[in-house]
């Protein structure tokens, strides 16, 4: 999942207006930086998503202990309260529990929510030839008073891109 979200966060910023705030009194607020809000499930039940904050500027390692640092802390209780406030986009993940595809449900104030299901090997067609090739399917719900359903399918594109080319990343 990692790459995964590196290729959102960059995608990002190729599409910014996926990522920051809308206020009725103030309209959209664009973010400076972005800070990825990762859902994750807590033992308890429920679903918190702390921010990931930089991550599209974060090497590929230090995002792995980013987000190991923040499930711990999450599922512990110790997160600190700007880590809640701060995200400027989510990323939902039900594919460890075997989804395919989901359709995410922004969360106010944040004006999109990036859905990622399952990553697994499957048959794919290659030059007339049936091989196996790795898939994910991530979807994208976007507050329509900040952006468009084009504009969507370009960021959805940059990130297929970025994954096509993870040392990129």
């Amino acid at each position: 999942i990692i790459p995964v979200l590196k290729a959102i966060a960059r995608a990002l910023r190729e599409v910014p207006e996926l990522s920051g705030t809308y206020d009725d009194a103030t309209g959209f607020q664009a973010s400076p930086a972005i800070h990825l809000g990762f859902a994750i499930a807590l033992r308890g039940g429920g679903l918190i998503a702390p921010a990931i904050h930089d991550c599209d500027e974060r090497p590929l390692g230090e995002l792995m202990a980013a987000v190991r640092d923040l499930v711990g802390r999450a599922r512990s209780g110790g997160l600190r309260s700007s880590e809640l406030r701060d995200p400027t986009i989510t990323v939902t993940s039900l594919g460890d529990k075997g989804v395919d595809s989901l359709s995410p449900v922004i969360y106010p104030p944040q004006v999109a929510i990036v859905g990622v299901g399952t990553i697994a090997e499957r048959p794919w067609v290659v030059d007339g030839a049936v091989v196996p090739r790795t898939l994910i399917q991530i979807s994208l719900a976007a507050d329509h008073r900040v952006s468009d359903g084009h504009r969507g399918a370009i960021f959805l594109a940059a990130v297929d891109r970025l994954l096509q080319e993870p040392e990129k990343l």
